[in-house]
């Protein structure tokens, strides 16, 4: 479970947001949705234990958290607005990289399972640099699947992906709800979350 108190960001001088408060429980999702400038990406990184609150706090399974709690990080798989991936290694060694990054201990099949799963299993020995923008956000959530973390905290999953890549976030993302998990997704993209397993929360409203 997660959760948020009069939670306030700002980023330098500039107050983003402020009176932000919600519960995710296993197995729900929160939709974070708000114009451009409005602090989503800002809140995102303050769930995920990457930044500091101007005010308020972040409880996790009912504990307060401190910012930049070990214990947050560790449940906790952000992915950013962009795959972090290094040009010069092929998708199977990024993805394996992320996975020892993120402390999970994988073998070659589950890796070799989790990138057939976002169709790259072709392109599995290509460096990162000669994929698409949409192959390179699948490397990401081939890590989603790999790494086992119980919270998900997403900003704009579905940029650069086409149809059928939105259609596998998705999926990946129902599964994880059934299995007790929970997710915060920030978006700019209309996704079909899943129907009663889902709430809102627009910034700037």
């Amino acid at each position: 479970m997660l959760e948020a108190r009069d939670l306030a960001g700002q980023r330098g001088y500039a107050r983003l947001f402020r009176d932000v408060a919600f519960r995710v429980d296993a197995g729900r999702a929160l939709a974070v949705t708000g114009s451009n400038g409005s602090g989503k990406t800002t809140l995102l990184r303050i769930l995920a234990g990457l930044s500091a609150p101007a005010r308020g706090t972040v409880r996790w399974n009912g504990a307060a958290m401190r910012p930049f709690d070990a214990r947050l990080r560790e449940a906790v798989a952000f992915a950013g607005h962009s795959p972090a991936l290094k040009d010069e290694l092929t998708a199977a060694e990024n993805l394996e990289s992320l996975a020892a990054l993120a402390g999970a201990n994988v073998t070659r099949d589950e890796l070799a399972d989790a990138l057939e799963r976002v169709a790259l299993s072709r392109q599995r020995g290509l460096p990162a640099r000669v994929l698409s923008q949409g192959q390179r956000r699948r490397i990401g959530l081939a890590r989603l699947r790999v790494i086992r973390k119980p919270l998900w905290v997403l900003d704009e999953p579905v940029t650069a992906l086409d149809k059928d890549g939105t259609a596998l976030m998705t999926a990946m993302l129902g599964e994880h709800l059934e299995r007790g998990g929970c997710a915060v997704i920030a978006t700019h993209h209309a996704i079909a979350l899943p129907d009663g397993r889902t709430a809102s929360l627009t910034l700037g409203a």
